[in-house]
């Protein structure tokens, strides 16, 4: 799959030189409309898939020469990053969107999975192939990575969105219209309160 990902690696080498902090988004965010047609069409469940196992979904690919999905990510949602040779971040700057901390230690951020594994694996990915798992979680192309502080990231955990919202409300509309777009992309299902939650996170649009 390493083709997918050209031209986000062409870009990675181009990152922001100021001293600004870049406050990046993911990859295909739709429209808060959009969004809304996504969660309406959006098959509701009653019942969640047992047996989830986080080793049922590889991580991380390697996505050219040494960098891995982790670190692409970590380029990419950075300021200033510069890694060594094993592609591990030496020095940067990171804008966490979700409590709007920002960090210069690549330690302090953990890359986020919007719609968590476990949270896939009971709305339908337990029907899936392995490949099919481990493309969803090392999806670059859809708003499905982001890093984000790791208290924070630790905190949300496998909530869905009527369980846990990023500590600033300012973010609830782009943070829905993420994770409406990935269930929508991958046709998984979502729960009546989930369904409600993104609704009225939508409204704050």
């Amino acid at each position: 799959m390493k083709f997918t990902f050209s031209l986000l690696l062409v870009t990675l080498t181009t990152l922001v030189s100021g001293a600004a902090i870049q406050k990046r988004t993911p990859p295909n965010i739709p429209t808060a409309d959009t969004a809304k047609s996504m969660l309406a069409n959006m098959a509701t469940r009653t019942t969640d898939a047992p047996g989830y196992r986080r080793s049922l979904f590889p991580l991380w690919n390697t996505i050219s020469g040494t960098c891995n999905t982790r670190e692409t990510v970590l380029a990419r949602d950075g300021t200033d990053v510069i890694t060594n040779t094993a592609c591990h971040p030496i020095s940067g700057t990171w804008f966490s969107p979700y409590d709007g901390a920002t960090w210069t230690q690549a330690s302090d951020v953990d890359i986020d999975h919007v719609v968590p594994l476990s949270n896939a694996w009971k709305s339908g990915a337990n029907t899936w192939t392995t490949a099919r798992r481990q493309q969803f979680a090392n999806d670059l192309v859809n708003p499905q990575l982001i890093a984000v502080t790791d208290n924070v990231n630790q905190e949300k955990g496998e909530k869905s969105p009527d369980q846990w919202k990023p500590p600033l409300a300012s973010y609830y509309c782009t943070y829905a219209r993420m994770w409406v777009a990935v269930k929508s992309f991958y046709a998984l299902s979502v729960t009546a309160p989930e369904k409600s939650a993104l609704g009225d996170m939508l409204n704050t649009c």
